[in-house]
């Protein structure tokens, strides 16, 4: 593909996204000198990976990124994690202690025109003076597939080594030939004592609060570092605007930093992965008759702006799923709490949804209904011809009578104890069983119903039998 080819041709106006500027870092990899008005999380953006806090898992002794980095051999990868939880600067340090040029470019500012200039720079930068060039691409998942095709014969060349960072689970957003190209290294959410630490090293550093001679008190910093939820970006954020409200000289007490949070949103994306994981965290709370963790999850999710009514439709369908025919009522629980909150809204109506969760994961569990349906559904699948047997077919006419239809009929409720000895099933599959009930709740008097039908049927068969002799 041509450079002028990349991301579309000239004009193609639905993947131009804009013009914004991309910083390129020199060999060394260090940024110009921030202005000391620019926000803490910028000032404070580690400068060597001796200050970079978190992610033991990747650059510990031995581990992925670290032994990539030792080796001298930096390859193309997409960081996946949370925000905040430091892939940008990660992408930085690695150009700064590989020696790399690096150039960032955002996926959701910036256009193709901009794209094609760094490919070009760099493949001028790589046959003038040998020095490779990290491409940063920021929210790569913003991408569709024909644009991240597009950087595919650049990475195999040579003219760049693309680091990608994303929120979204690569598996369904990065395409497969740029994954088979670029591993995935994963970066987790950092812990409060991680964040705790960056705090205090924003307290003491010249370039963070240290001018301002602000303290902060323990109970602070550990509000602050909670609060954070794992993302350094958001508790820098509080601890600035903590100090703005504290003064100069003065103290960040846990009041202050209450008062600089204001509202925390849970981090929550109703359209990632985020949203299927939660879910079925509490599908599987449900399931393992917890209700502690199946309120929970009801909470996050609540918490954290879900649809209630797919949380409700969910929840029904638990009922059918994993209870079933061990408390048929689970049902009508679900349905009832879809119904209570369709008519109440929130946040009255929340509180149905817990009803049912509590009652739903306290129920006795069983899934043969499911079962059942499943090997229902695959035999009807594999006999589609199977003829109605000829006493349960229907016979509104006189010529379907004179053919048998409904001939042989016996009326359940009229035979003894109720129960007559015919079948019901077509008679390639006679005898075969679908549902066999379960041994818990209301399923297992099910169990025993059917049992004594089984034996008054063969009763009915013997005497059948009996007066054919």
């Amino acid at each position: 593909m041509s450079e002028l080819n990349l991301f579309g041709g000239a004009g193609d106006r639905s993947t131009d996204l804009g013009t914004g500027g991309a910083d390129g870092v020199p060999a060394g990899g260090e940024p110009s000198p921030l202005d000391a008005n620019a926000p803490l999380a910028a000032r404070m953006r580690p400068r060597s990976l001796d200050e970079f806090r978190g992610q033991g898992h990747l650059l510990g002794e031995g581990r992925a990124i670290r032994a990539m980095l030792e080796s001298g051999h930096v390859g193309s990868m997409i960081l996946w994690g949370p925000p905040g939880s430091g892939k940008t600067t990660l992408a930085r340090l690695i150009a700064a202690e590989s020696g790399i040029t690096f150039v960032s470019f955002s996926a959701v500012t910036e256009g193709v025109a901009r794209v094609r200039e760094i490919i070009k720079e760099a493949d001028a930068r790589l046959r003038a003076t040998g020095r490779k060039t990290i491409l940063f691409c920021d929210e790569i998942h913003r991408f569709n597939k024909a644009q991240q095709d597009a950087f595919l014969p650049h990475v195999e060349a040579g003219t760049i080594i693309l680091v990608g960072a994303t929120t979204e689970n690569p598996s369904f957003e990065i395409v497969r030939p740029l994954l088979s190209r670029a591993p995935v290294y994963v970066l987790e959410a950092l812990d409060p004592d991680d964040v705790r630490a960056i705090l205090e090293d924003a307290i003491a550093s010249d370039r963070g609060l240290r001018p301002m001679g602000v303290e902060a008190s323990a109970e602070a910093l550990d509000f602050i570092a909670v609060a954070a939820d794992g993302d350094a970006r958001r508790a820098l954020g509080v601890l600035e605007g903590a100090a703005q409200l504290a003064g100069e000289g003065g103290t960040i007490e846990e009041e202050v930093a209450r008062e600089a949070l204001q509202h925390r949103f849970a981090s929550y994306d109703k359209s990632g992965e985020e949203h299927y994981n939660l879910i079925s965290a509490l599908h599987k709370a449900v399931r393992g008759s917890d209700p502690d963790g199946a309120l929970y999850w009801l909470a996050r999710m609540i918490d954290g702006g879900e649809d209630p009514l797919f949380i409700a439709r969910r929840l029904v369908r638990m009922a059918s799923e994993d209870i079933g025919m061990a408390d048929p009522a689970a049902l009508g629980v679900a349905v009832g709490a879809r119904d209570a909150f369709h008519f109440l809204g929130s946040p009255e109506g929340e509180l149905a949804l817990a009803h049912a969760a509590i009652y739903l994961a306290t129920a006795p569990k069983s899934n043969r209904s499911y079962e059942a349906w499943k090997s229902a559904l695959r035999r009807a699948r594999e006999t589609p011809a199977a003829p109605v047997p000829l006493h349960i077919r229907n016979a509104p006419t006189a010529l379907m009578k004179d053919l048998g239809y409904g001939s042989g009929y016996r009326y359940d409720p009229s035979e003894e104890h109720g129960v007559s000895a015919q079948t019901y099933l077509p008679e390639a599959l006679e005898g075969e069983r679908f549902y066999t009930p379960g041994r818990f709740g209301f399923e297992k008097t099910v169990g025993e119903r059917l049992a004594w039908w089984e034996a008054r049927r063969a009763e009915a068969r013997e005497r059948g039998t009996s007066d054919e002799e």
